[in-house]
């Protein structure tokens, strides 16, 4: 699905609901405001692969590359009114957590 990207931010060792909210408020907080980039969002069981094609918000929270305790929290935004927020977490969870095989 299509998605719009609205920032990246270094959460520490924050995550879940907590690494979403410090993402939240530095990126509203921004003066001006990071712009929106539509990207196509995919998952596999492979992992989460972002396309640039030219970003209401949802996050997920990656190690830092290079790193064994930092946290970066990547920013959304539901692009498309039939591929919600909700929809499109549910789905991640759904592949990211089923059985490997």
């Amino acid at each position: 699905c299509n998605v719009l990207y609205l920032n990246s931010v270094e959460t520490e060792s924050l995550t879940g609901p907590q690494a979403i909210a410090k993402a939240t408020d530095a990126t509203l907080g921004r003066n001006p405001r990071p712009s929106a980039t539509v990207v196509q969002f995919k998952v596999t069981s492979q992992g989460i692969t972002l396309t640039d094609n030219q970003r209401r918000v949802f996050g997920f929270v990656a190690k830092k590359p290079g790193s064994m305790a930092e946290n970066v929290c990547h920013l959304f935004a539901e692009l498309d009114s039939e591929q919600p927020a909700s929809a499109i977490v549910n789905f991640i969870n759904k592949v990211m957590l089923a059985p490997r095989r």
